[in-house]
């Protein structure tokens, strides 16, 4: 299976969960890529309109794995704005995760994950997975329980 990991990320953070994804996807035989979701300019939180220097083509894969992180309680603009301009993800199998530095419940990774999954539904994608990386300590167990679970729905 193709599988592409379509990352938004401004510290790396986000980007480095998705090199551990593609690790674990690829000894278990998949083709897997990394592509990054790149803005032009500085994206300001719950900002409406977003300019792309790279928008990586969903049609090359089979299925997605969609990764950002959460920006002022929410998903990330640019992922935001990026997902809403896909014109379809239909029949792919998609999981989708979201790293935050804050670790209370109410801080933004469940919105964040619940417009992800409505964005790409809307599209016509079957969301499979989701999962949420409090950016603190313990996260390195966080991240090797996400990609084993994500990387298992493939």
């Amino acid at each position: 299976m193709k599988i592409g990991i379509i990352v938004y990320s401004q510290t790396e953070h986000t980007y480095s969960v998705a090199t551990k994804l593609k690790e674990k996807l690829l000894a278990a035989e998949h083709e897997t890529e990394i592509e990054k979701v790149i803005p032009i300019g500085e994206v300001q939180p719950r900002q409406k309109e977003v300019k792309f220097e790279n928008q990586p083509n969903v049609n090359a894969y089979d299925a997605l794995i969609f990764g950002s992180p959460v920006h002022a309680f929410a998903l990330a603009p640019a992922m935001k704005v990026y997902l809403e301009q896909i014109q379809s993800l239909q029949e792919k199998k998609i999981a989708c995760y979201v790293t935050k530095n804050l670790p209370l419940n109410w801080t933004g990774g469940s919105q964040a994950i619940n417009a992800m999954k409505k964005i790409c539904e809307s599209k016509g994608g079957s969301v499979i997975g989701t999962g949420i990386i409090v950016w603190r300590g313990g996260r390195e167990k966080q991240i090797a329980n996400l990609v084993d679970r994500i990387s298992s729905l493939f």
